[in-house]
Order: C-alpha cells, then sequence, then structure tokens
C-alpha cells in the first residue's frame, strides 16, 4: 500500500475502502506478532530497521512516519492490518451488546478487559465507534486481536438471537444476584442515552444495578461493564 494510502487509514471511509486499519506503536506491533494473522505490513523508520518482524517490512524516513502516524510524537514503528483476518467469527456462549457508544476511549477499555476475561463476545450497535478508530486500538492495549467483534447488530434483533438478555439500567436487582451469571447477552447503553426504555420495557428483560452512594449520577459505562464481566467470572 502506498504511504499516501496509509495515511487515509485515520478516516473510517478509507477503512472501510481499503479493509485495513493502523496498529501503531512497538508494543501494539509486538502483540500483532504473536497472532494468526498474515497479511499485515510494518513500517519502520532508519533508526527502527533491526525491528524484528514476520510480516513484509518497509523502512521510511521519520518524515514519512510522521505524515502517516495519527499520534504527536511516533515511536518509528506502525503496521497496517487487514480487518478481515481479525479475531471475527468465533463463537462464544455469552455476549456483552454495546449500544451506540461514542467514546474510543470506553471502547477500547471494554476490550481489553474482554481479551483479560476471554470467551465472551462484543457485539456492536449502528452508529458505534469504530473499533478499528486509531483511539480504539491504542486504548485497547492489543486486545481487538484477541476478542470476537461483530459490528452493525441492530438492537432489534437481539430478542431472536439470545434466550436471556440482561440489561443495566438505574433500578433493578444487584449484580451479585445469583441470576445474574444466567444470562446470554448483556446489554449496555450509550454513555449519556442509555438503552431506550421502550425497547427495554417491550421485551422485560432483566435488570440489573450497580449500587452507589448517590453522590453521583452515572457510573463510567466501561467501568460498569468491567463490574459486569468481573461478576460474570467470580466463583
Amino acid at each position: 500500500m502506498k504511504l499516501d494510502d496509509v495515511k487515509k487509514l485515520h478516516q473510517k471511509k478509507y477503512r472501510e475502502q481499503f479493509g485495513y486499519f493502523l496498529v501503531e506503536g512497538e508494543h501494539l506491533v509486538l502483540e500483532l506478532e504473536k497472532t494468526n494473522i498474515r497479511s499485515a505490513e510494518v513500517f519502520v523508520t532508519e533508526d527502527q530497521a533491526e525491528f524484528p518482524t514476520r510480516f513484509k517490512k518497509h523502512i521510511i524516513s521519520a518524515k514519512n512516519m510522521a505524515q502517516i502516524s495519527d499520534t504527536k510524537t511516533p515511536q518509528g514503528v506502525l503496521a497496517i492490518v487487514p480487518q478481515a483476518e481479525i479475531n471475527q467469527g468465533q463463537v462464544n456462549k455469552t455476549s456483552i451488546y454495546l449500544y451506540e457508544i461514542q467514546d474510543p476511549g470506553n471502547l477500547g477499555t471494554i476490550l481489553r478487559s474482554l481479551a483479560w476475561f476471554g470467551n465472551i463476545s462484543c457485539l456492536l450497535s449502528p452508529g458505534c465507534v469504530d473499533p478499528f478508530n486509531p483511539k480504539v486500538v491504542r486504548s485497547s492495549m492489543g486486545a481487538i486481536f484477541h476478542v470476537n467483534i461483530e459490528q452493525d447488530v441492530p438492537l432489534q434483533s437481539l430478542p431472536g438471537r439470545f434466550n436471556n438478555i440482561a440489561c443495566l439500567t438505574m433500578q433493578g436487582a444487584p449484580l451479585s444476584s445469583p441470576a445474574f451469571k444466567q444470562h446470554d447477552c448483556y446489554l449496555f447503553g450509550n454513555e449519556a442515552r442509555g438503552v431506550p426504555e421502550e425497547f427495554v420495557s417491550a421485551h422485560q428483560f432483566s435488570r440489573y444495578t450497580i449500587s452507589g452512594s448517590g453522590k453521583i449520577d452515572s457510573l463510567n459505562l466501561a467501568s460498569a461493564v468491567n463490574m459486569g464481566l468481573y461478576e460474570l467470572q467470580r466463583s
């Protein structure tokens, strides 16, 4: 891929057009090396020419690296990765569904937690932040290579796909309830608006909540997901 095209991968429409996304920094590229991906390409600056990689390697100038990099201080190591070779299509018994989440840092953190606990898919509604956004990829710390991700999954498709769906709301049973672990899909809503209440009520999803002190009116989405994932794994 030409450098001008690599630079375009900062934009979602070109990631979709070319089918590649950017992975930047030594740590993330080393994580990439551990995967089964075969068709990635690595770009390094001249001072990183000895960087070990099993992929096709291109040595470029620091000036060119700055042009294709998404960070203010490039580390001199960057890769382009085919989206089609990411860990997608794996079947897991349990899924979390994220409805229209917008914050790249939230999604990256959630992917990192999913990779840590393992065997849980991540379903994204239409309108979610792109999981291949460079900010998501960086904040996932390489977890994006290890989580089964499905994009553009309609909210309306969930009742026909899953038998037992749970939703985190402000009013519900505590996460510590034994029943919390008995669901096959866990629904989390948009950072500001949550999940459409009429949809949750119409399908009578099981409701759970994370109790707090009441001094603030909301909990960070990634934190809420992390608590739910921990509770699912707790014996």
